[in-house]
């Protein structure tokens, strides 16, 4: 389905929750469908509107990936038009020379890169780890195969690389997406520098993903980490705060949060903890936080644990922070997925708004009856548009 810029498909650019999800979501669907878009009043709400170096660099990485058309694009820009072109596979960088968060342009570049001909190269650069965005995890290959984007709405947690290669792979590698990614050099706000490699493989079509049986909880762990010059007893007291108040409400599972210095691979100070929990039946949730001045870091432990608890509580099959980035995989896939949540996000509104707009998927939210959920457990139900991958 091709259309001329003329017929572009209008996107308000402050609906809902009004951020750069808005942009990211919109620019990939435009460019897998091969549909124009014109998006207006691009973050109209933000004390900074219009787009930042962040959001700048994610369209453009799009608009190279599908040999696009971008007009309007600068930084402070609230109206924009892509015009896509055919997806190609190759190798692609994307450096807003910001502390501004890798996950974030991984968001908006996978989903685009799964429909090329063959495997794609993308090479990220910013924050790695930065406040309100997804975290990346370099020790990916040493220790535990272990999102925060700066200046998201995300006010507890966004998705952090460590979140992304933990949490966030494996759920979506039940829709057939399967990708690699390798942390070079880990970058911290303000100073970004941070860079990761990531190898995606195109797919011929997304499978449906059903998961509204969560399980038990059957293993609790994590790191806690301190980069640059901040001393190691600082990631001992996260941990040890984190696990203290776990304990509080889970007293039959051995909890295992590493203490870890990072001397190496790191660019600039920083500090924070980010705790995995897995279920029986293949589920996954976390709760993180960063290290902020002037906070004891008791209080960051506190904070990653009492995030993953609230997490688990709702018997969903998964968090907070997946829900919305789920919710593009569901639209494309072949056939009917349903995901049992807990409290339907605004992110999640909005990605669905978006969704609908830009495909033929269908979404229903109903309220779950399992009598072992929580009042605030929902199940999403999409039937997707079964997009294909016409290279292959």
């Amino acid at each position: 389905m091709e259309m001329e810029s003329s017929s572009a498909v209008e996107i308000d650019g402050s609906v809902m929750e009004g951020g750069g999800q808005i942009l990211r979501l919109s620019a990939a669907l435009s460019c897998i469908s091969g549909s124009s878009i014109r998006i207006t009043k691009i973050r109209a709400g933000r004390t900074s509107p219009g787009l930042r170096p962040q959001h700048l660099s994610g369209l453009q990485l799009v608009s190279d990936l599908c040999s696009g058309d971008l007009q309007g694009a600068s930084i402070g820009s609230t109206d924009i038009t892509l015009t896509p072109g055919k997806i190609q596979s190759g190798n692609y960088t994307a450096d807003p020379q910001t502390a501004g968060s890798v996950c974030l342009l991984l968001q908006v570049s996978l989903p685009c890169s799964l429909f090329a001909a063959s495997s794609s190269e993308l090479r990220l650069k910013g924050g790695t780890n930065a406040e309100m965005a997804p975290q990346i995890d370099y020790t990916i290959k040493v220790l535990l195969l272990l999102h925060l984007v700066l200046h998201s709405v995300y006010t507890e947690m966004a998705p952090q690389i460590d979140y992304t290669i933990k949490v966030f792979k494996p759920i979506v590698e039940k829709f057939g997406v399967h990708f690699d990614c390798d942390v070079i050099m880990r970058g911290y706000y303000p100073r970004g520098g941070g860079e990761v490699a990531v190898t995606v493989n195109p797919v011929k079509e997304l499978q449906p993903v059903v998961m509204t049986e969560r399980g038990t909880i059957t293993k609790i762990y994590g790191r806690a980490f301190v980069a640059g010059v901040l001393p190691y007893k600082l990631a001992k007291d996260m941990s040890s705060a984190a696990v203290r108040t776990i304990r509080k409400e889970i007293k039959d599972l051995y909890i295992n949060i590493a203490a870890l210095q990072e001397k190496e691979m790191a660019f600039g100070n920083g500090s924070g903890i980010i705790i995995i929990a897995e279920s029986s039946t293949g589920c996954v949730f976390a709760g993180s936080a960063l290290g902020k001045k002037g906070v004891y870091v008791d209080k960051i432990g506190i904070e990653a644990a009492e995030m993953l608890l609230r997490n688990i509580r709702h018997n969903g099959c998964v968090d907070e922070f997946l829900q919305d980035q789920l919710i593009i995989f569901m639209a494309l896939a072949k056939g009917t997925s349903r995901i049992r949540t807990g409290a339907v996000t605004l992110h999640t509104q909005t990605a669905i708004h978006i969704a609908e707009q830009l495909t033929q998927a269908k979404f229903t939210i109903t309220k779950s009856e399992d009598e072992l959920s929580s009042n605030n457990t929902f199940i999403i139900e999409c039937v997707g548009s079964g997009a294909a991958n016409t290279h292959l």
